[in-house]
């Protein structure tokens, strides 16, 4: 018998899951690496050449703690965004962001809308923190935004998780249709909008920024099109007197110096992160043809993924996905009723698409 405390009720309960098999996971358990990595939605395009560089020269000096009050990439980002510095708060990614938020905002029972099938990893602080996520199907394989507040208003929900462009389908919605969404949140509910994706979306995707409205948290990250995902650099913008509660509960040591200073030079470089946007895009177009050249459709996609709709149900994008992964192709699929028929591929170099496209053909034989 353990002689240690026992852990919360709420802790107690919670299987013991992890919202991703990591691909260095995959491998070990393989015996050998994939050819083509293109189920994490990493940039395989990588970061900014100067960030790079930076970074590399901070090594030497990793013997420092990491700025705890983050404060140049605190006040590179205001001023990127035009809003005061009180207004930014800097995490470990926005996962860590979001089990931040759930910290600040519920207690156990509380209600929280988000979409089944969207980002996992949100489900699982609500559900550390004794929430009650409620999930909503999609409708038209994007997230049901209307009736997520509607349902928020129904069961006083505390939280609405939105992610525009979505994980994992990659479809969006405009910001003048969150413009006017925004406009009807009732009292006692917050908003938290994961833009993870918003580098790679059309120009119109984010509504305006407004942190005068303390009903909306944004979420923002160097891990997609920046190409910074091991770095793990997050940001979250909102109301100043928001932002400042994060500081009571946040790891103030928890960014590594290497990826403050990286994250800080890459923000600067624009032209880089124009350029990769440029070949993110040219990567969709290119899966989008490979999945058609193989008679099946692609969704179009904001993000820097293209999901592709297997044609039939789930257990037959279960084979698709295993013969790609038998032919050392990483790519992932999800898994809530409605959208399991789909893969997930994340866009890469031309030799990338290259073996994903040599793989496909068998990979659909195999499927039956």
């Amino acid at each position: 018998m353990t002689r240690r405390p026992p852990f919360t009720p709420t802790i107690e309960a919670l299987p013991s899951l992890v919202p991703f098999i990591g691909p260095e996971a995959m491998e070990r358990a393989r015996g050998k690496p994939f050819r083509a990595r293109l189920g994490a939605n990493e940039s395989i395009f990588g970061a900014s050449p100067k960030a790079v560089a930076a970074m590399r020269d901070a090594a030497a000096e990793n013997w420092k703690y990491s700025d705890p009050e983050n404060f140049e990439l605190r006040a590179a980002i205001a001023a990127y965004h035009g809003v005061g510095l009180p207004s930014v708060v800097v995490g470990e990614g926005i996962d860590g962001l979001l089990g931040l938020t759930c910290a600040l905002f519920l207690l156990p029972g509380d209600a929280v809308v988000t979409t089944d099938g969207a980002y996992p990893t949100f489900n699982f602080h609500v559900l550390a923190h004794g929430g009650r996520p409620l999930k909503l199907p999609m409708r038209d394989l994007r997230e049901d935004v209307p009736r997520l507040i509607e349902t928020a208003r129904k069961e006083r929900a505390k939280l609405v998780y939105v992610s525009n462009p979505n994980s994992p389908m990659g479809t969006w919605w405009t910001g003048a249709e969150l413009t006017q969404i925004i406009s009807e949140l009732p009292a006692g509910v917050l908003l938290i909008l994961d833009e993870a994706y918003c580098d790679t979306a059309p120009a119109n995707t984010a509504p305006p920024l407004d942190v005068s409205n303390d009903q909306v948290l944004r979420y923002r990250t160097f891990s997609k099109a920046y190409g910074l995902a091991g770095a793990r650099i997050g940001y979250c913008l909102g109301a100043p007197d928001s932002i400042a509660a994060f500081e009571k509960v946040r790891n103030h040591y928890g960014i590594n110096r290497v990826g403050q200073i990286g994250a800080k030079v890459a923000l600067a470089d624009q032209p880089y992160l124009k350029d990769a946007v440029m070949r993110i895009a040219r990567a969709r177009d290119r899966i989008a043809a490979i999945a058609a050249g193989n008679g099946l459709n692609a969704l179009k996609s904001a993000a820097s993924f293209v999901a592709i709709d297997g044609g039939r149900d789930g257990a037959y994008a279960t084979r698709l996905l295993d013969g790609l992964l038998a032919r050392d192709v990483f790519v992932r699929k999800p898994t809530a009723a409605g959208i399991d028929r789909f893969i997930r591929v994340s866009c890469g170099r031309d030799e990338d698409l290259e073996v994903f496209a040599e793989a496909l053909p068998a990979a659909l034989r195999d499927a039956g």
